[in-house]
């Protein structure tokens, strides 16, 4: 069973920056379906960014130009930079990796 956890959370203000990271029990090197989602209080969970094995990457409208998502194959593990933090970012991230879910990280944005 893979397990995924997440650290990397905290409070910043806003204009900040952090790099929340996820690590992945097994091998994630073919890995295609990888991403970084997020729930705020009272808000259903989103799509933050996404990464393949190829490289490809998608992110939400909303975080482009801000977030890069990117992979470490040799480490097994994911990362998300988050720069020019806004309060809207607050919430608790989730890293996926195949369908399986981390605990989430606190993410809050103090304006």
């Amino acid at each position: 069973q893979v397990q995924l956890v997440e650290s990397g959370g905290g409070l910043v203000q806003a204009g900040g920056s952090l790099r929340l990271s996820c690590a992945v029990s097994g091998s994630i090197f073919f890995v295609n379906d990888m991403g970084w989602y997020r729930q705020a209080s009272g808000k259903q969970r989103e799509l933050v960014a996404s990464l393949t094995s190829y490289g490809s990457t998608n992110y939400a409208d909303s975080v482009k130009d801000r977030f890069t998502i990117s992979r470490d194959n040799a480490n097994n593990k994911m990362y998300l930079q988050m720069n020019s933090l806004k309060p809207e970012d607050t919430a608790v991230y989730y890293c996926k990796v195949i369908g399986i879910w981390g605990q989430g990280t606190q993410v809050t944005v103090s304006s």
